[in-house]
């Protein structure tokens, strides 16, 4: 039944409760009965998707996920030169928010808080274009309202095993000696730190015996910018025998991920929504596909969005108390960008 708000808020929480409660027991009632589904879960859980893959739309919903999909083998590359322009949000309003975060770490309200914002963008392809030429792991283009193309895992459960790969630390892989320059820089290292502690604990509210499989190690992401250096690290759990009757509940435990909000959760989301000038909607939510047997999700970053006045990319970075302005807003622009690895920008 739709939830009609009348600007009450106890209203506007009781149709999140029905929305959330519905969502998890359908994600319980198939998981249990090996029926495979495709979720959506935004940022503030306000407005959960679920659908059987045999009822998905093409043409409204289009996923891939680490070699399974719903979308055409083939796309046609555009004949003209792409254009992919930015407006750089303005430095003194990052600035602030990012003095405000900075406060609140001194006063040990949060070790780490993922700072984001929206960045203006003009391109000349669609989001569906987007979606078939992003060379990207985890991708999704919903309903023509965005196109979400990540490099991130969020958790995968297979035979008990529930995972998780948190990604922190990025530097562009051109600089001289970038590899030493991204492993041994001590803010990076405090931060990684601090998101598999993180992700290690909510691993142990839904299963035993979590250990970390392999520390910080090394990706490498092309994009239209060139290359990129991403760290992560492998996290694994043991999920109890019916675990399959639970997915919902395992999921909604985890939310909001760890990885694009910061430690300790429930404080840290706190500040994010009275820091952050904007809605996050769906980037930094979650996506998944669960095949009947195996769940796969990821972490909805490298995000674009069309809007009223025009596309925005959502972006953001981990803040410590070593944290410079100047170069996590340089970070924050470095990770606007397609990833096309043989399409250059105009």
């Amino acid at each position: 039944m739709p939830c009609t708000i009348f600007g009450s808020k106890l209203n506007a929480y009781l149709c999140y409760m029905t929305a959330m409660q519905a969502f998890v027991e359908t994600m319980n009632r198939w998981g249990s009965e090996g029926k495979p589904f495709l979720f959506v879960m935004d940022f503030d859980l306000k407005q959960p998707f679920i659908q059987p893959l045999d009822a998905l739309n093409g043409q409204e919903v289009l996923f891939w996920m680490k070699g399974f999909g719903n979308a055409p083998k083939s796309w046609p590359v555009p004949n003209e030169k792409l254009l992919f322009d930015i407006s750089p949000p303005d430095f003194n309003a990052y600035k602030a928010a990012f003095d405000r975060v900075i406060w609140h770490l001194r006063r040990g309200d949060s070790y780490l808080l993922n700072l984001t914002m929206a960045v203006p963008v003009q391109t000349n392809l669609s989001l569906q274009a987007i979606f078939y030429l992003s060379q990207s792991p985890y991708k999704l283009c919903f309903n023509n309202n965005f196109v979400v193309f990540s490099p991130e895992p969020f958790v995968k459960i297979e035979n008990g095993i529930i995972s998780t790969h948190p990604m922190k630390g990025t530097l562009d892989a051109s600089l001289p000696h970038a590899e030493a320059l991204l492993m041994n820089d001590p803010k990076e290292l405090a931060e990684h730190y601090t998101i598999v502690d993180l992700l290690r604990n909510d691993l142990n509210s839904v299963s035993e015996k979590v250990r970390v499989d392999q520390f910080r190690y090394l990706d490498t992401l092309e994009t239209t910018k060139g290359k990129l250096l991403q760290t992560s690290s492998h996290i694994s759990g043991q999920l109890p025998k019916d675990y399959q009757s639970h997915l919902g509940d395992i999921l909604k435990l985890l939310l909001p991920a760890g990885s694009v909000t910061g430690a300790p959760k429930k404080k840290t989301v706190e500040l994010i929504r009275a820091i952050e000038n904007y809605e996050r909607g769906f980037y930094t939510g979650v996506f998944g596909v669960f095949d009947g047997q195996k769940l796969e999700s990821a972490v909805m970053i490298r995000f674009l969005e069309k809007t009223t006045d025009g596309f925005v990319f959502k972006a953001g970075g981990g803040i410590t108390i070593h944290s410079s302005a100047e170069k996590e807003y340089e970070e924050l622009l470095r990770k606007v960008y397609l990833p096309f690895e043989n399409i250059h920008a105009q």
